[in-house]
């Protein structure tokens, strides 16, 4: 067996460095202190009296939901990759690739090491590059396409009014929208590079980053747009049936994951249907303030916003911080937990049990 090139072991020491478990305690410390404190300031005896009512069917239907999401998840990367992962191979890249989600920052998010997990597998770099370009174009299609029908089933409840004044309405409109715009932009440009001509996307790409002031980005245009171009390569030849299961598994688990929260305020509160929808679509909204989140995971800011966007469904500010919690620990901490048990499989697998037990340890 050949030995490894020093470039090789350099990738391999910088993806194990953004994987290390130490990553853990910071969002961990960030998050658990920002609801203590949101505790401590809103706390009142009998606030907490719902959950002596808890309705178990939403409970187990929210654990449901939950799992459904990531077998979703572990189903559209198997069928993505044309099958090339077993299903054992499949469900640890999306375990690690949610935790790594959880320890980097959102705007960097698991992507960046996704397609290095499936190189890990074995999948060729160039091919790997393009099944996540594909699950991005997807994600970001099923955004696009989602907006326009939430807008207009909540109009302008979409928008907290009874938390933020009008100013502060206004600056979030104005990000949601904007946010909207680029993640269309941004969609379409991969459909058009992807299927039709990713030759002049790239100099499209190289073009508009070779403005002044954003000259400094050139080789990071150049470096994606050089990715398109063997994205379209081997994507472009694959028939209806793969982009029917990649677009309807894509559909599925992002409307799973938009419903985590409906179901948590279900199963305390009582919530009409129409609410429950409403929830649903400041989802969307609730996502532009994770989207510009530095801290990893969105740690602390994410758990600030929670009651801003669906306070108003849940009643007191106590309660309101309970289902943060709640929240944060079925859809965030329960990752990092997960990402703690596979972790050390996956690597002792991928690199030996000896380099397992250094990163551990680490």
């Amino acid at each position: 067996m050949p030995h490894p090139s020093a470039e090789q072991q350099t990738e391999d020491q910088q993806l194990l460095d953004k994987l290390r478990p130490s990553r853990i305690v910071l969002p961990v410390l960030i998050g658990l202190s920002v609801v203590g404190f949101m505790f401590w300031r809103s706390y009142k005896p009998g606030d907490l009296a719902p959950l002596a009512n808890a309705k178990p069917l939403w409970l187990l239907l929210m654990l449901v939901v939950l799992v459904a999401r990531d077998a979703g998840y572990v189903y559209r990367i198997r069928y993505l990759t044309q099958r090339v992962l077993s299903w054992r191979a499949s469900l640890d890249v999306i375990m690690i690739w949610e935790f790594s989600s959880c320890v980097l920052p959102s705007a960097v998010g698991g992507t960046a090491v996704a397609p290095l997990l499936l190189h890990k597998e074995g999948i060729p770099l160039g091919k790997s590059v393009a099944y996540i370009m594909a699950t991005a174009m997807l994600d970001n299609m099923y955004y696009m396409l989602t907006v326009p029908l939430v807008v207009w089933i909540g109009g302008d409840a979409l928008y907290p009014h009874e938390a933020l004044q009008g100013g502060l309405v206004t600056t979030l409109r104005i990000g949601f929208i904007t946010s909207y715009v680029f993640v269309s932009l941004y969609a379409l440009l991969m459909m058009y590079a992807i299927f039709f001509n990713p030759q002049s996307v790239k100099r499209l790409l190289v073009r508009l980053f070779s403005i002044r002031g954003i000259r400094r980005f050139r080789s990071k245009a150049y470096k994606m747009g050089n990715e398109m171009v063997l994205a379209s390569a081997e994507l472009r030849g694959n028939g209806w049936e793969y982009w029917l299961r990649a677009s309807l598994s894509t559909a599925f688990v992002w409307t799973a994951r938009y419903l985590v929260i409906g179901c948590l305020i279900s199963a305390f509160i009582d919530v009409t249907w129409p609410e429950f929808w409403l929830i649903f679509g400041r989802n969307l909204t609730y996502k532009v303030i994770l989207l510009i989140a530095i801290t990893p995971g969105g740690a602390g800011i994410a758990e600030g916003a929670f009651p801003t966007f669906f306070g108003k469904f849940i009643g007191t500010p106590t309660m309101t911080n309970f289902m943060v919690l709640l929240y944060r620990l079925v859809t965030y901490y329960m990752y990092l937990v997960l990402g703690a048990v596979f972790l050390p499989r996956w690597i002792a697998r991928i690199f030996g049990p000896r380099k397992a037990e250094t990163v551990m340890q680490s």
